[in-house]
């Protein structure tokens, strides 16, 4: 068994079992991608998919789909047995040929989970994060169905990574944008930076590591605190440091800005 695969397949199995049911007739590709292929799980790491069909999704289909994700998926940190599952579908033609920005036609994630518990299912919606996602994808991912993601989907351009990272950047202005989340925007703000200087995509504790050679001293407990959390070895306190929190993600999209390949053209 490869390491990827310890301690997942079981959820894997169920989570493909749940997608393939609610969507026959229209699934043309499972893609796993992120950390559970590229640098090993990490504690609170998410199982990420990338679902591709033919066609737009019913509501009814819809909300079944989320309904299935919901039992199979646990919040990070919170169940021995699963992981968060973070589940994203497009439909194909929205995204071959490739234009920006893209439509995403349904997104799964454990911060949908009380509104999912309230039937609040959400619609189709432009989403400029499938630019980095799709990058990731034909970078590195397996086929659990259908083709590979290189063979499936166009290449991004470098001027629409740009873009995408900079509109990702550009949602978090004041505290309330982080605030009970400030490891993962300290890690994505880490990932972005490296991406604008190197339009590569990297995981986020190599990302934390090559932002740290890089940073001034002042700002590197931040990350560094981030980083160690994230692979487990470390406290996350940093809900309760918010001016430390927030002069980093400052400084981090100040730097971003700098590099030209994060600029909007």
């Amino acid at each position: 068994m490869k390491a990827w695969q310890s301690g997942i397949v079981r959820q894997l199995t169920h989570a493909r079992a749940a997608l393939e049911r609610n969507l026959a007739g229209t699934l043309q590709a499972i893609h796993l991608f992120g950390s559970a292929i590229d640098g090993g799980l990490k504690p609170y790491s998410d199982i990420d998919l990338l679902v591709t069909v033919n066609a737009p999704l019913p509501d009814p289909v819809r909300y079944a789909l989320m309904m299935d994700l919901l039992s199979i998926s646990a919040a990070p940190g919170t169940n021995e047995t699963h992981r968060a599952l973070e589940v994203t579908v497009i439909v194909r033609h929205e995204v071959v040929p490739w234009r920006y920005p893209p439509l995403r036609e349904l997104q799964f994630g454990e911060w949908l989970r009380e509104p999912l518990q309230h039937g609040c299912v959400e619609g189709a919606t432009v989403d400029h994060d499938l630019a980095i996602l799709l990058t990731k994808a034909r970078q590195h991912s397996i086929n659990l169905v259908g083709m590979p993601a290189r063979d499936l989907f166009d290449p991004v351009p470098k001027e629409d990574l740009a873009k995408a990272l900079f509109d990702t950047v550009a949602q978090w202005n004041s505290t309330s944008d982080w605030q009970g989340d400030e490891r993962n925007i300290v890690l994505a703000l880490a990932r972005i930076w490296f991406s604008a200087a190197s339009g590569e995509i990297t995981s986020k504790d190599a990302a934390a590591a090559w932002v740290l050679e890089r940073l001034p001293d002042v700002y590197a407990p931040v990350v560094h605190t981030a980083r160690e959390a994230y692979l487990g070895s470390g406290r996350d306190d940093l809900a309760g440091r918010t001016d430390e929190v927030q002069a980093f993600i400052y400084y981090a999209k100040a730097m971003i800005g700098k590099h030209s390949l994060a600029k909007p053209s």
